[in-house]
């Protein structure tokens, strides 16, 4: 039996688990790079009964798994996957199963975006590096207002850190509970007031054709100047040609990204350009989930579920 473990950039799968159950009855393929080229990840994949999926990193559409004849199970970290199209592989007989998680490492890196962003963190660091010394003036967040889009688990999780760093936290989301919010030190408000109030704004909400592009052009034209946006969601919640522009003509004050339309990033792509120019662009490579502890767990996860897949248990599938 041929298992392939996708998109392990860290090369650290295999020492996240014990894996020495399945590698006694089957070879286990682990690929550190990200494979974008369909027909080059059809060829990595042949022969393989079991795929093993790192998030939403490698698209495994339904022309992919019908030119993988042999493919029988897909084990993706967490329980929801958009790039895995989940009813054509229960359509051909494949099994699709996920593991648990948590949301704390993400609420941890936004703020350590927001933070980061506000005072000019990486580039004080390049400063530093290369034999400066002090060259912005940083932005303090005490008193200054929050404004989420969303206020699910990493929102609330934000919003009490915010609170506690001083700040004054107000939410909007479509079906936000007025309060629900209430109840987490936050005001809920419209999404005109949060755009036109905020000093920071930070996106959480789950990517669909609703919320996509729902930070757009007229969203950048009601924030403050001096504003900062912050995306550790999903990259095609934010119109990126429009922050692109709104970041260039400084008509808003900066942003801190951990996810884009396309990922891994171009290596032209104008916000790397922006990263390199602007004191308060920082860019993270979708780190947000990438931790020792959660890595361990979805890794142990994985493991459970293809020992139970080969005993003829099936455990968490996704529907």
């Amino acid at each position: 039996m041929r298992i392939v473990i996708l998109d392990d950039y860290q090369n650290v799968a295999l020492d996240m688990a014990n894996w020495s159950m399945i590698r006694e009855t089957a070879t286990v393929e682990v690929l550190t790079e990200h494979i974008d080229d369909a027909d080059d990840l059809v060829d990595r994949l042949q022969h393989a009964q079991i795929v093993v999926a790192m998030r939403e990193r490698t698209r495994l559409s339904a022309s992919v798994i019908d030119r993988l004849p042999e493919l029988e199970l897909i084990v993706t970290t967490g329980m929801s996957n958009a790039a895995i199209d989940i009813e054509h592989a229960k359509n051909r007989g494949v099994i699709v199963c996920g593991t648990g998680g948590y949301v704390s490492p993400t609420s941890e890196l936004t703020v350590g975006l927001i933070l980061g962003v506000a005072r000019s963190l990486v580039w004080e660091s390049q400063a530093v590096a290369s034999g400066g010394w002090q060259t912005q003036v940083g932005i303090e967040l005490r008193g200054k207002t929050l404004g989420l889009v969303g206020l699910g688990r990493i929102g609330s999780e934000v919003a009490q850190v915010a609170l506690a760093l001083g700040m004054n936290v107000v939410a909007w989301s479509q079906n936000l509970d007025a309060d629900v919010a209430a109840s987490r030190g936050v005001r809920a408000v419209s999404k005109e007031e949060l755009f036109t109030t905020s000093d920071v704004v930070s996106i959480h909400l789950v990517l669909s054709e609703r919320s996509r592009s729902i930070v757009s052009r007229p969203e950048f034209e009601l924030m403050k100047t001096d504003a900062i946006l912050v995306n550790t969601s999903r990259g095609p919640i934010v119109d990126t040609d429009a922050l692109v522009k709104a970041l260039e003509s400084e008509r808003i004050g900066g942003a801190g990204l951990d996810v884009f339309d396309d990922e891994p990033l171009d290596a032209s792509h104008p916000l790397r350009r922006l990263a390199c120019e602007h004191p308060r662009v920082v860019l993270t490579p979708h780190i947000g989930y990438v931790t020792d502890g959660l890595y361990r767990q979805f890794y142990e996860e994985i493991v459970e579920d293809i020992v139970a897949w080969l005993d003829n248990r099936v455990v968490r599938v996704l529907s």
